[in-house]
């Protein structure tokens, strides 16, 4: 069992409420669905390069008549990155101890009028202490008011912090939700935000209310399109662009390098990926 300081207990206990408050409210929206589906919880544990306890985290997975296949990880590790690995990490370079704390929600859904969506935070400490994360709209079929929407809340949730935020980091993930080889982006945009340092109680702030943003307008988005009828080429554009969204993940996602370089559980990092996908 690694050691945490008070703000690092802090950033973990926040993440696992998070988690628990999400599934919650996904599992309230398959039960208006008519569906019995949970959650299944798969606890993993890691152990350091050195084979000391390393910290570890949970699976959380459900797969119902909504969210299709839906994967919500809180995850709290510790140890040193391999030197090659520690270069390209914010502050490692000269110790390469670091802590490591987050949530990871990917959702790919039945209906493909309803989006997918992604959202991260973390908390990492290396000889500098930062969150990252932020939430970014995946739709198969976008529609014009329910971008507008999430962009909204995000952006509430920015200018109660900094009058800047929003602008940066909506540029940050249009840049970093692209998928070169295709010469498209992801999905619709959202923010994202990496390496936020500054006093502790301001930048937690900032991230918790990312959190409570997402947990306050994705739900909606989902019940205004669940019960959308769709047809044969509805799903096989949506299946069409789960190969994409495939492609990023396994090419270019950060987290999904960060996670396989440290030793994270491999189905926790691979949850991600959609449950059926097409290429061609």
């Amino acid at each position: 069992m690694i050691e945490l300081d008070e703000e690092q207990k802090a950033a973990r206990h926040w993440f696992e409420s998070l988690r628990d408050r999400i599934c919650a409210e996904f599992e309230a929206i398959e039960r208006e669905a008519g569906s019995d589906a949970a959650f299944d919880y798969t606890p993993w544990d890691r152990a350091d390069d050195a084979g000391a306890p390393g910290g570890g985290g949970v699976r959380g997975l459900m797969k119902g008549r909504v969210f299709e296949k839906v994967g919500v990880n809180v995850s709290t590790v510790g140890g040193s990155f391999n030197p090659e690995f520690a270069r390209t990490i914010h502050g490692a370079a000269e110790d390469p101890r670091f802590f490591a704390t987050g949530i990871s929600l990917v959702a790919h859904m039945a209906n493909p009028h309803v989006p997918a969506v992604h959202m991260n935070t973390r908390f990492l400490a290396t000889t500098k202490r930062w969150f990252g994360g932020g939430a970014d709209l995946n739709p198969p079929i976008p529609y014009e008011e329910d971008t507008d929407e999430f962009h909204a809340r995000l952006r509430a949730a920015c200018a109660a912090h900094d009058q800047t935020f929003y602008e940066r980091f909506r540029k940050w993930a249009d840049d970093y939700f692209y998928i070169p080889h295709r010469g498209v982006h992801r999905g619709v945009g959202g923010i994202f935000y990496d390496h936020l340092e500054g006093p502790f109680d301001q930048t937690f702030a900032f991230t918790r209310d990312v959190g409570e943003a997402f947990l306050d307008i994705f739900p909606r988005l989902v019940r205004r399109r669940m019960d959308t009828p769709f047809g044969e080429a509805d799903k096989a554009r949506q299946l069409a662009w789960r190969g994409r969204y495939a492609e990023f993940n396994l090419i270019y996602d950060r987290g999904t390098l960060f996670g396989l370089k440290t030793g994270g559980n491999v189905d926790a990092i691979l949850m991600s990926l959609p449950p059926v996908a097409t290429w061609g």
